[in-house]
Order: structure tokens, then C-alpha cells, then sequence
């Protein structure tokens, strides 16, 4: 069959339609047989890899960051109409900034040897979340996690993961905080929050936000907690890269659980984002359930 490629210029600030000569020389040295499609905006990719499948095309290879492979798995489950069965295969050029999904799968972020990983054609079927309906491949969060993202989007002097650092450091300054009802299996807290995110895979923007999420083991990991100063923020900051022993997890009053359904419900709107794409308006509400075995990703 011929695959669908299926292009993000944005990402990583353009550098993906950059690097997209790079890409489509790999993916013809591996010999796979594709077409292109170039997203013209947000949300096209979504139309894009629904239509790509209706049309037949098989695998959808998605170019671009985690946001691309978030917006084309929405793609696929609408091309599916239901969430009955697996959808897919998707296959990743990892043309992003950070590539978070791509490290939590242990796949490659060379273009070449991610190429060669395609034409292999070997896949996983790997869970995905969902929020209030949207889908998600990697993370998902409120509070201070996407008010993150917000700084992050506004920083066009520096490039990489540096941004994310320095945005984290911006909103730590700020001190954004809520309270909130959150609900799990068999799990509840009521109490002010700093943070909360919920993880099918372990890193976002760098940062092990939640550092023992497994993609394939059917459910969705929780972390939250809440630091009442900027200093006990700015104390959990450098633990977050940390994916082992030593993790802001597990600082006091930081909380990570495994679950399959979450409620979280906040006393005033919060932003929000699903693989690092943010919502158009803050909400309060937010529920979350995990979809597993309900992708096939193509993996080495």
C-alpha cells in the first residue's frame, strides 16, 4: 500500500518544513512508497489523516512534533467512526522539538534510522487518553503545566528545550494555583493545587512530568500536588528531569498514581492542553478515561 505522509511545517518553529528534504530522502532510501500532505493550520491535520484513511492510504506517517501525532490520531479514530477497534498504523518522523512520544516508545529521533523503523513496518498496539472527548498520545494537563505552555508560546528568542525551562521558570514566577476535587479508581483529594497532569507516557516539553507512565499498560498515570511557595516550585523544578530514583514525585505533597479514569473538577478555569497543544478556552471540568490497546504504532 501507499503510505500517507502527512507533514506539520510549524513544528519546532518551522524547523520541521526544514527539515522535511532530510525526511523525504530517508523515507525513499528506505524504499517506502508515499504521498504528501502539508497541514495548512491547526486542526488540519486532524481532516488530513481522517481523509487519508477513508482514502486508503496505509500507513498515516506523521511529520512533525507530539502535537502532530495528537491531532492525527483524532484523525484516525474520527476515519474509524468509533473507538471499537484499533486504528492505525501510524508511523513518526520526528521532526519536533521535543519528541516526547518518541522517547517514551524508545524509537529513534535520527531521520534515517526513524525511515528505516517505517519501512520495517512492525507495530504495537499502545494505549491512548482521552479528555472530554479529544484524544491524546503522550500527556495531558491543567494548572500550571499548560500556563507553561502559554509562556512557552510566547518565547521566540530562544530554541530546543531551553524554552521549556525558561518558560517553567516564568510560570513558576507567577504562581498560578487552584483548588480542586479530584477522583480516581479508588482514589480522591480535595485541597489546593499547583499542578496536576495526567501522562500516557512519561516526558512532556523535557520534563518527566510523570515519570513512571507506561504506554501500554492500560492505564493513565496521575501526578499532581501543590508547593505553597515559589521556592518549594523552583526546589521541584530540577527534579522534574529526573526519570529515576530522585523525582519531584516524590517530594511532599506530590502525588503519582495509575488509573483508568480521573475526574478533576476546579474552583475557577484553568488552561488546558492534549500533547502540548492548548485548548481555545480555559475550563474548569475535565475528564479523562484511557483507551487501551487502541493504536498501532509502528515501532522498531
Amino acid at each position: 500500500m501507499t503510505a500517507k505522509v502527512i507533514l506539520n511545517p510549524y513544528s519546532n518553529r518551522w524547523n520541521s518544513k526544514a527539515r522535511w528534504p532530510e525526511a523525504e530522502a530517508a523515507l525513499k532510501a528506505a524504499g517506502v512508497d508515499f504521498e504528501l500532505d502539508i497541514s495548512q493550520g491547526k486542526g488540519h491535520i486532524i481532516e488530513l489523516a481522517k481523509k487519508a484513511v477513508l482514502d486508503g492510504f496505509s500507513p498515516i506517517i506523521a511529520a512533525g512534533g507530539d502535537g502532530t501525532l495528537g491531532e492525527a490520531v483524532n484523525g484516525l479514530i474520527q476515519a474509524a467512526g468509533s473507538t471499537n477497534e484499533a486504528v492505525g498504523p501510524l508511523g513518526i518522523m520526528p521532526t519536533g522539538s521535543a519528541n516526547d512520544a518518541v522517547y517514551s516508545l524508545g524509537l529513534p529521533t535520527d531521520l534515517t534510522e526513524s525511515a528505516k523503523v517505517i519501512a520495517a513496518g512492525k507495530t504495537r498496539l499502545m494505549d491512548l487518553g482521552v479528555l472530554n472527548g479529544k484524544c491524546f498520545i503522550n500527556n495531558s494537563a491543567a494548572g500550571l503545566e499548560p500556563y507553561v505552555t502559554i509562556k512557552h508560546e510566547k518565547i521566540h528568542w530562544i530554541k530546543g528545550l531551553a524554552r521549556y525551562l525558561v518558560a517553567a521558570v516564568q510560570g513558576i514566577l507567577d504562581k498560578p494555583e487552584w483548588s480542586a476535587e479530584v477522583t480516581w479508581d479508588g482514589g480522591e483529594y480535595k485541597g489546593m493545587l499547583s499542578l496536576i497532569t495526567i501522562g500516557n507516557g512519561r516526558r512532556t516539553g523535557g520534563f518527566f512530568m510523570t515519570p513512571h507512565a507506561d504506554m501500554f499498560d492500560g492505564k493513565l498515570t496521575l501526578a499532581y500536588g501543590y508547593r505553597s511557595t515559589r521556592l518549594g516550585l523552583f526546589q521541584a523544578l530540577p527534579r522534574a528531569f529526573k526519570e529515576g530514583a530522585g523525582s519531584y514525585v516524590e517530594m511532599d505533597g506530590m502525588v503519582e498514581v495509575n488509573a483508568t479514569k480521573i475526574s478533576v473538577k476546579l474552583n475557577k478555569p484553568s488552561p488546558a492542553h492534549t500533547d502540548g497543544e492548548l485548548f481555545p478556552e480555559w475550563i474548569q471540568n475535565f475528564e479523562y478515561e484511557i483507551l487501551p490497546q487502541k493504536l498501532k504504532i509502528i515501532v522498531q
